[in-house]
């Protein structure tokens, strides 16, 4: 058990309605449900301290909380009923089910699947989404039937009946610390830190050191930058107006989300035509990132100019890729995060059904 709760017993109680929360569902009555659970225990251990005339300790709080049953069981017995698979065993199944289709079987498909399919197709994207898209239903489908079909076997065995006997309390997770919000000074630092790139894209046509230091003095841009320079810097602007109008407006708690999602979308079609720009070729020639510079065809290091550049081309298309990768994963967690707060707002209030513990 943790220091904490050795110092404050009723600790215990909040550890064990954050176990709660984990396997209820996510609905709008969840925090109904937790607060009526964790006003039953506190009137459990009021009364228990009326009879015994001391303030309980650890132990006797962990005895309360034994009595109640362990939270996986509890939280089943607040949810809604369930036929096939019994509420003592539902929201593990739930949780394995989730994992194995959302956290395992769909990235297996998209970077494991998906890419050897593409292959396989000569690069065929219509057909390749098809087939990857049909054989993960399949999948889908057959995970979810075998998954179900063990959990009814445990349900008619009975294997979850002795959990309740093994659970110990002292074995319940520390408490989380809760969900900050992006702080004032983070959005500050955000700001000055865009302002600061904002500055440095615009000195950059005028003074290519800033970007290429010493390299400069045989290399330059190459015409790429031409056609996506604008379209970074008007990226850029809007970065600024996001971040000022987040501080300005802190009340507005979805702005923050949405429009990083979109400033994420954004950048995602950004780079992808950067990297797309980078296969077209030019009289016949790659379109690089960087070209030596004029007037020195005939230096006797050209060829040592000609091996940086290149290496700097491939430095610079490598790291587009991971960027790309990067900004797919974390448009992702911004879907994911955006989602929860539209449920989080727009669940509706509804009575809290009657708790019984006792």
């Amino acid at each position: 058990m943790s220091t904490s709760s050795s110092r404050n017993p009723l600790e215990l109680v909040d550890r064990y309605l954050q176990a709660v929360r984990f396997w209820l569902p996510k609905t709008g009555r969840q925090e109904d449900l937790l607060a009526e659970l964790g006003e039953d225990l506190r009137s459990q251990i009021e009364d228990k301290e009326s009879e015994l005339g001391h303030a309980l300790g650890k132990d006797e709080i962990s005895e309360i909380l034994k009595r109640c049953g362990a939270p996986m069981l509890v939280a089943s017995r607040l949810g809604p009923r369930r036929h096939l698979i019994g509420p003592g065993l539902y929201p593990i199944y739930e949780f394995v089910l989730k994992m194995v289709l959302l956290w395992i079987l769909v990235p297996v498909f998209i970077f494991i699947v998906g890419p050897a399919t593409l292959a396989s197709t000569n690069g065929d994207w219509g057909k390749t989404a098809l087939v990857t898209l049909g054989n993960l239903w399949s999948g889908a489908f057959v995970a979810a039937g075998i998954i179900t079909l063990v959990f009814a076997i445990l349900e008619r065995t009975h294997a979850i009946a002795d959990i309740n006997c093994k659970w110990d309390p002292s074995s319940l997770p520390p408490l989380q610390k809760p969900e900050r919000k992006t702080s004032f000074v983070q959005t500050i630092c955000e700001l000055a830190f865009n302002v600061f790139g904002l500055v440095w894209l615009l000195l950059v046509p005028n003074h290519p050191f800033l970007i290429m230091g010493p390299a400069a003095a045989f290399l330059k841009l190459g015409t790429i930058w031409h056609t996506f320079y604008v379209p970074v810097v008007l990226l850029t602007v809007a970065v600024i107006v996001r971040l000022a109008v987040t501080l300005a407006r802190s009340q507005w708690t979805a702005f923050p989300l949405w429009s990083q999602l979109l400033q994420t979308a954004v950048s995602l079609i950004l780079v992808h035509y950067m990297i797309q720009a980078a296969g077209y070729t030019v009289h016949g020639d790659w379109h690089p990132f960087v070209t030596i510079a004029d007037g020195l065809s005939r230096s006797e290091q050209y060829v040592r100019f000609t091996k940086i550049a290149a290496i700097v081309n491939v430095a610079l298309l490598i790291s587009l890729v991971c960027t790309w990768v990067g900004l797919c994963i974390g448009g992702a967690v911004q879907v994911w995060e955006l989602l929860k707060h539209i449920r989080k707002q727009g669940t509706v209030s509804q009575q809290p059904a009657s708790v019984q513990l006792r």
